[in-house]
């Protein structure tokens, strides 16, 4: 680790330009303090003192040697840009989704024990599912709590299944086949059908869901609709990760 990061004609900042160079030194791989120094050509206190503020707010991290690494706020920071890129490229998606199925198709995210509308496509005319943009609805019942829920840890799981419209059981199905329904179980009379969208560490992010009366959905609205709902829910996968390669320079 010989190669020097040395400082462009800043940014009038000086603390801020002497942070940047100690993340784009850490770039190449874990250093020592010394190293630090060497390839900043910092002073040996004002390399510290950097570092250990960075870490600090997460954005440095320690390895098993102890030695300055790369912390994991920078990964979160990545992951969130790649989520705006999620919603921008939500809309196209669930139009084109909820014009092949015939029904209003939702994304959902996860927000506490509450999940979140943060993008719709309304049927245009006709019985529909109406879910407004920002509705906050539970995660207690239908199809894509089932998948905001299949994934999570252990004993998040379990304390999620509490009080719910569905059973672990219904969860292990859900996580073999990959997508989940629902029938009447967030509303009497309306049925739905839910993908997973997946971040760039694979967690499950979002979740895709269309939706309608079970008069025009049915009773296995699964058979009807999963394939599709899959398909949308993978190629928003792609949008993150692609986002998510472009934000960390892959």
């Amino acid at each position: 680790m010989d190669t020097h990061v040395t400082e462009d004609a800043g940014s009038g900042v000086g603390v801020l330009d002497k942070a940047a160079i100690v993340l784009g030194a850490l770039e190449a791989g874990p250093a020592t303090l010394a190293q630090l120094v060497q390839l900043t050509d910092l002073a040996r206190p004002t390399a510290h003192r950097l570092a250990v503020a960075l870490e600090h707010h997460r954005l440095v991290a320690r390895d098993m040697q102890g030695r300055f690494v790369l912390g994991p706020r920078l990964g979160e920071l990545a992951a969130a840009a790649g989520e705006d890129r999620l919603l921008a490229a939500a809309g196209p998606v669930l139009g084109a989704l909820r014009d092949h199925t015939g029904e209003s198709a939702q994304l959902y995210r996860r927000q506490g024990d509450h999940r979140v509308c943060v993008a719709a496509a309304e049927r245009p005319i006709g019985l529909r599912d109406s879910v407004p943009l920002g509705a906050t609805i539970t995660m207690k019942a239908g199809s894509a709590a089932q998948i905001l829920l299949a994934w999570e840890e252990p004993d998040r799981l379990h304390r999620g299944l509490h009080g719910a419209r569905f059973t672990a059981t219904m969860l292990s199905a859900v996580r073999r086949r990959g997508w989940a329904q629902s029938i009447g179980e967030r509303e009497p009379g309306v049925g739905s059908v839910s993908a997973p969208v997946r971040g760039p560490n694979g967690r499950v992010v979002a979740a895709l869901s269309v939706s309608g009366p079970l008069d025009r959905i049915t009773r296995q609205p699964g058979r009807l609709h999963a394939a599709a709902v899959i398909s949308s829910a993978n190629h928003l996968t792609d949008v993150l990760r692609r986002a998510s390669t472009e934000v960390l320079g892959e």
